[in-house]
């Protein structure tokens, strides 16, 4: 969607930032971006409208002929038995991983953190631990050399949102860029989540909503 956006307003520059939910609440509500896209701690965003874009889940990613490949079912008690690489603290849903082990008493052994999951895959293929990354982040054939294993059942699945400060005056472009990264949330839609006063009344738009999956 970023080459489809580029190409229709050639004249906008498009600059991405990456950072802690922290952070990227911080910048959009001092101004510094436009949307703040993120997965977790969306307790920091309160000052923004947020609307929900995707629903998204996690797999494991191991070398060829690893021992978990050979497993009829993979489970948690399985995983926290191997040394683990996945996401630093506070990015990209990690809590939800962190919270599933805590809730079968278990504790992962993670060896190596990162922002990015292509980071993340390269630990793996060097040996130095499975990987969890969200599904969506592997391509089958890029990624050929690697096992992937699905966890969706293992952990409870995230939802990113777009978010935007209150009072925001939303430019043509600007409705398209959210549209083309989540179809859903349509003119029609965008202008009824700026009425609400709230995050309650936000979830109260956005209840019963069926998002995609990645």
């Amino acid at each position: 969607m970023i080459s489809s956006f580029i190409k229709q307003y050639p004249d906008v520059a498009l600059h991405m930032h990456q950072g802690s939910p922290m952070q990227i609440a911080e910048m959009a509500a001092d101004g510094t971006v436009d949307f703040a896209i993120a997965t977790e701690a969306l307790e920091l965003f309160g000052d923004l409208v947020m609307m929900p874009c995707y629903r998204w889940n996690r797999c494991v990613v191991v070398p060829q002929g690893h021992p978990l490949t050979k497993l009829p079912k993979l489970t948690l008690e399985t995983l926290a038995e191997y040394p683990i690489v996945t996401y630093v603290f506070g990015f990209t849903g990690r809590s939800k991983l962190d919270e599933a082990f805590s809730h079968r008493g278990l504790t992962p052994k993670v060896v190596f953190t990162a922002a990015d999951a292509d980071v993340i895959k390269t630990y793996v293929r060097l040996g130095l631990g499975v990987g969890i990354v969200a599904k969506m982040a592997v391509d089958t054939k890029l990624d050929n050399d690697l096992v992937v294993l699905d966890a969706s059942e293992l952990f409870e699945s995230s939802i990113t949102k777009i978010g935007f400060r209150r009072g925001t005056f939303l430019r043509g472009f600007m409705c398209d860029f959210i549209e083309k990264f989540a179809p859903h949330l349509t003119r029609e839609v965008m202008a009824k989540a700026i009425q609400c006063h709230n995050k309650q009344e936000l979830e109260e738009l956005f209840d019963g909503v069926e998002l995609p999956v990645h």
